[in-house]
């Protein structure tokens, strides 16, 4: 199990749109890719130099394979409506996780 997270910090100024926008849009699109089992959305707890909002949206797929036909068949539509909708208002960058243990109480 893998974890494809999205750390994007937002100006300000778009933010209430952003997050209505991730909320309503980003995110259930995301899931209708199938590719992912389940989405997270956490508000990073640090005040940025640079000002903004910062979060983590964690995405949770199967495995590699389907994380890479993600990257072939899905990123750059995913990508480009973000950019379209608000241009040069946040910073994204990605990372994966591999699960090594999980636990619930």
């Amino acid at each position: 199990m893998l974890i494809y997270n999205v750390t994007i910090n937002i100006d300000d100024s778009v933010h209430e749109d952003w997050l209505i926008w991730m909320r309503d849009k980003h995110i259930p699109d995301m899931l209708a890719t199938q590719k992912f089992l389940e989405a997270k959305m956490c508000r990073v707890m640090v005040e940025e130099e640079m000002g903004g909002t910062t979060y983590s949206i964690q995405y949770k797929t199967p495995d590699r394979e389907t994380l890479e036909r993600y990257y072939q068949e899905d990123a750059e539509r995913m990508r480009s409506e973000g950019n379209r909708l608000f241009p040069n208002k946040f910073v994204a960058f990605r990372t994966e996780l591999e699960i090594i243990n999980e636990q619930t109480l």
